[in-house]
């Protein structure tokens, strides 16, 4: 069997997507924009922070919506049985302020993320760890000689999935699935967990 490790997007594959969680609760419907819609993921949070100020919600309000949020229905014993398998990794957009009640709930998996700037409480800008940070990971997991298997549902997962040596989407929406038909796509998480058992083979 290969030295694997599996690397996973967090919104959308194991977790509900947050902003539009935080839409919802809100009723601001601008803020349901997430990465399925729009490939670039600056202009995406820019826009994300001008909807806050405008209706002025601050970082306690995205974690107050966090907080009721649950993992999706089954994640949590798909997650238990691919860490049993191979090392996993979560690389996520999303930000350390965000991650940690959702971690929680999934025992704690390792995650790369990125992280908020504040000023008094309000979201003001956003710190990527490096360019591309989901790619970079695969890429520096491949120079340690791992077999890199990977899973996302949106744009921003796209360049791992490329990199990976097998990449695969889970709950994709239809112009993903359509865009990149290379990447065969899965709707159940019994099915991604057969699709890595193969891969590791």
């Amino acid at each position: 069997m290969k030295q694997t490790v599996v690397t996973l997007d967090l919104e959308g594959v194991l977790v509900p997507e947050i902003w539009i969680n935080v839409a919802e609760k809100t009723g601001i419907p601008e803020l349901r924009r997430t990465t399925r819609d729009e490939p670039d993921y600056d202009k995406l949070m820019k826009g994300r922070i001008e909807i806050l100020d405008k209706h002025g919600l601050k970082l306690k309000d995205i974690q107050e919506v966090i907080a009721c949020m649950e993992p999706m229905e089954g994640a949590k014993a798909f997650l238990d049985e691919l860490r049993s398998l191979t090392q996993v990794i979560i690389l996520s957009d999303t930000f350390e302020q965000f991650a940690k009640p959702v971690m929680r709930q999934l025992a704690w998996p390792t995650i790369f993320c990125n992280y908020l700037i504040t000023d008094n409480g309000r979201i003001a800008g956003y710190k990527m760890r490096q360019d591309n940070p989901k790619r970079s990971a695969v890429v520096a997991l491949k120079s340690l000689n791992y077999f890199v298997i990977a899973a996302g549902d949106s744009f921003n997962d796209i360049a791992m999935l490329k990199e990976a040596n097998a990449g695969f989407l889970f709950h994709s929406p239809d112009n993903i699935k359509k865009q990149f038909p290379e990447f065969k796509p899965f709707e159940e998480y019994a099915d991604l967990l057969h699709a890595i058992r193969n891969a590791m083979s």
